[in-house]
């Protein structure tokens, strides 16, 4: 089978503007210019299309239009939203949060740490899911706000949070998730969900890089993590990214439509995957909850191979996925999150994440499974890891 151009496998380490996106943007980096904070009506109408924008995602995570501050992406969603916390409840010096979240939290927490916070850092099981007796056993007085991501950016792991936040408001503990891996692929509804704040990223639902959002329910205390202008209600200052939060309007649009065939069509290309290679591969399996988890996201580890040497390979083959492990960076440590869950040595090394989207067909599917097989064969075929491992079941 030829290959059918690139076949991307990569959606959640970002995915690809919807041409429907591209084009809404388009005109506002020609005849629609002006400054929406301006006055005059030329900047007046581009305010008011940012406001058509903020009422589309909100409508798609069920919350109201003034609710919604837009901000640069994911990374400033949860750090706004963890120092909004900590700045306004200065007596308390405590963060719970997990072993597997996405770096914008792991990193600020640890960080957190050295400076005169506690962190607890929840530990999940063998499959992903989250320690739950653990985590509200550490809950305190003390603690002022517990952050967890609604979904695992590696193993694609759901965590509970519609249980875990009712346990967390009984103790008055304010409650933030990163959800940039779950907008858009499962449906997430505020009014249901009392979530203090969510912060969400645009590249990751076919929206443009560089913008994203934090909802903040009304009510909660809030302290600006950019202090300037009096855009976004005060609340984020800076000159808006007007063209891409119209983006992130649209796509928001896209994925409501979207989101069935996210959890039928493209769960079903996944499942088939995933079956495909173990069924082909020996000494293989799934990291991960296998039926708690997102629709698209599929981490395999191929025992007894490197995970970059697979990449490498897969590339060749115009195949694009990632890694389980943190070797393309320059280290030779499994990711955090496999360490975490408890992988294998043997087997995190070599863990491949896969995550489609709606524009994956079952052609590119058909062809990973012919062709991947074959890969790590060869790979096997040269690792004295291999040979050590067969020699022992012999």
């Amino acid at each position: 089978m030829s290959a059918p151009n690139t076949i991307y496998m990569d959606n959640n380490a970002t995915t690809k503007a919807a041409p429907e996106v591209v084009e809404a943007m388009l005109p506002y980096f020609g005849e629609l210019y002006g400054n929406p904070s301006s006055m005059h009506s030329f900047g007046g109408q581009v305010g008011r299309h940012i406001e058509s924008a903020r009422s589309k995602l909100a409508e798609l995570l069920g919350a109201d239009p003034g609710e919604i501050i837009f901000t640069s992406c994911g990374t400033e969603s949860d750090s706004t939203a963890i120092w909004a916390a900590l700045r306004t409840q200065p007596h308390k010096k405590h963060i719970v949060t997990s072993r597997v979240e996405h770096p914008a939290v792991k990193n600020l927490g640890e960080y957190l740490e050295k400076n005169g916070y506690r962190v607890t850092f929840a530990p999940v099981d063998r499959q992903g899911n989250l320690d739950l007796d653990y985590l509200y056993d550490h809950l305190t007085d003390n603690t002022a706000i517990v952050s967890l991501m609604w979904a695992n950016n590696e193993s694609g792991v759901i965590f509970p949070i519609e249980e875990v936040v009712e346990k967390v408001k009984e103790r008055g503990i304010v409650f933030h998730t990163d959800a940039v891996q779950a907008v858009g692929k499962v449906p997430l509804d505020m009014r249901s969900v009392p979530v203090d704040m969510l912060a969400l990223s645009g590249h990751k639902l076919h929206g443009p890089k560089g913008v994203g959002a934090l909802y903040v329910r009304k009510g909660t205390k809030f302290s600006p993590f950019l202090i300037g202008g009096h855009q976004e209600r005060g609340r984020r200052g800076g000159t808006e990214n007007v063209a891409s939060i119209i983006g992130l309007g649209r796509a928001a649009e896209l994925a409501g439509a979207f989101i069935d065939d996210e959890n039928t069509r493209v769960k079903r290309l996944r499942d088939k995957l995933e079956k495909g290679l173990l069924e082909r591969v020996s000494n293989a399996m799934v990291n991960g909850d296998p039926e708690n988890r997102l629709p698209n996201t599929t981490s395999v580890a191929f025992e007894f191979v490197e995970g970059e040497s697979i990449l490498l390979m897969m590339n060749e083959l115009g195949i694009c996925a990632s890694s389980g492990s943190a070797c393309t960076s320059g280290s030779l440590e499994p990711s955090h999150v496999l360490r975490a869950m408890g992988v294998p040595f043997t087997a995190a090394h070599g863990s491949i994440r896969f995550s489609l989207s709606v524009y994956n067909t079952e052609e590119e599917v058909d062809y990973v499974i012919e062709k991947l097989p074959p890969v790590i064969e060869r790979l096997r075929s040269m690792s004295p890891f291999w040979s050590d491992a067969q020699c022992k079941t012999a």
